[in-house]
């Protein structure tokens, strides 16, 4: 079949897929999180940035595809934030999560030390990503971003110490018991910390505003209540993201380390508990961000006076940030 049969007509600065659907929103992700972007070169990223250059002053070369242009605007997108025009640090993009703190947050058998080394190490990463991939139409203090990093770090460690604490010192269980619970704790730990990590690391985006553009992606005006939808949406996916990357591994490894295979190998329960973390984060991470369109869209009627009378536009668009 032909390629232009896979290929709809190149639209730059849109997404390849539908983004008011679900499946659209999820398919553009899943090319937005290849890991496969993370090798791209200095060099070829300068040629997809030139080809979309030359696109938009129609000077295409002739023989270039549809295909080619997609992947083109694939790669930068992974690449470059969207605001500033800047490369995103190659750990910090969304490409660039990794699993192994993951695992390390799952381990059985938790000691204190490890518990707070762990929620550290996944906050901090956390605090970078979140940072990396806000709505940068205003600029953001390099105190905000400590108050941001200091206060998810803080709470995710007391809640998940605080919580350990708490099963260990209740005589209601039995060990195998303690031991299942013990290993939920991280959700609701991350979850809360999640969530405090994107209000304190873009608070300020609520007292500034963020742009809002109207079809022609003009900027209609700085909203503060843009930026209150921005916000509530990223930590709903913060929190949606752990859900099913603590909540299933533990049920699955339940099951998985009474098999009699697993219990005359204890060996291998490491390493089949970090497949697992993987394969589940993997379908995670997409179906998560999935949950909105980076560039949401909001009613102008709904934003404040002063920029509802300033378009025609009924529906103005924001970037949420990821």
């Amino acid at each position: 079949m032909a390629e232009s049969a896979y290929c709809p007509v190149f639209q730059l600065g849109k997404p390849r897929y539908e983004q008011s659907t679900f499946l659209g929103r999820l398919r553009h992700f899943i090319d937005i999180i290849d890991p496969s972007t993370l090798f791209v070169t200095e060099s070829r990223l300068k040629e997809c940035v030139k080809l979309l250059d030359d696109f938009k002053q129609g000077n295409l070369p002739p023989g270039i595809t549809e295909h080619q242009l997609w992947e083109a605007q694939k790669v930068k997108q992974a690449i470059i934030h969207p605001d500033t025009g800047e490369k995103i640090f190659m750990p910090f993009r969304m490409s660039g999560k990794s699993i192994e703190r993951v695992v390390g947050l799952l381990l059985p058998n938790q000691t204190l030390a490890s518990t707070v080394f762990w929620q550290w190490l996944n906050q901090s990463h956390n605090a970078c990503v979140n940072y990396a991939n806000r709505n940068a139409t205003k600029p953001t203090p390099t105190s905000k971003f400590i108050q941001g990093y200091v206060g998810a770090v803080t709470s995710a460690v007391s809640i998940a110490v605080g919580l350990n604490v708490l099963v260990e010192k209740s005589s209601k269980y039995n060990p195998a018991t303690r031991l299942l619970i013990q290993r939920f704790i991280p959700f609701p730990a991350v979850a809360s910390a999640n969530i405090c990590n994107v209000a304190l690391m873009r608070h300020n985006e609520l007292s500034e505003g963020i742009d809002v553009l109207d079809s022609n992606g003009n900027v209609v005006g700085s909203s503060r209540i843009a930026a209150k939808h921005a916000l509530i949406e990223t930590a709903l996916t913060r929190v949606a993201l752990p859900l099913p990357i603590f909540v299933l591994p533990p049920i699955i490894m339940a099951f998985l380390e009474k098999l009699p295979l697993m219990q005359a190998h204890r060996r291998m329960l490491l390493p089949v508990h970090s497949l697992v973390c993987l394969a589940v984060f993997g379908l995670s991470l997409p179906l998560a961000i999935s949950l909105f369109p980076q560039m949401s869209e909001i009613e102008a009627s709904h934003l404040e006076p002063e920029i509802a009378m300033a378009t025609d536009c009924k529906v103005l668009t924001y970037n949420k940030g990821l």
